[in-house]
């Protein structure tokens, strides 16, 4: 049995595995390229955690705009709905593959709506 996500260790875990998925992967590879760099990679890791830490667990860490870099990137590599779901699939793989229970389940759930919100924020700038 699997634990589930408890921490800010186990956030970093989940991340940390999941960039390493998204940079090997030959869709979504192209979006990670800046991040090929150690450490601009472990800067944004800790980016992510403290996104996470947020979102799961109310620890107020995150206060920065986290739509906004996504907004900027698409303008120059647009971002379609083949990448939102590979994103989405790749996530969920990685929690299923670590962890288990309500805070993993809580974390696939708000990634869901954060690929939503974001698609429908994409879409508006392409009208």
């Amino acid at each position: 049995m699997k634990k589930d996500i408890e921490n800010r260790t186990d956030i970093y875990l989940l991340v940390k595995a999941f960039y390493v998925k998204l940079m090997n992967d030959d869709l979504m590879r192209h979006f990670f390229l800046e991040f090929n760099k150690p450490d601009l990679l472990e800067e944004h890791l800790q980016t992510l955690v403290d996104f996470w830490d947020n979102i799961l667990f109310y620890s107020g860490g995150y206060r920065k705009n986290a739509m906004q870099p996504h907004l900027v990137l698409h303008q120059n590599k647009p971002i379609s709905k083949e990448y939102f779901n590979a994103w989405l699939s790749m996530f969920n793989a990685t929690i299923d593959e670590l962890f288990e229970g309500e805070m993993a389940h809580a974390a696939k759930s708000r990634a869901l709506s954060i690929a939503i919100v974001m698609e429908i924020k994409i879409s508006e700038l392409n009208k």
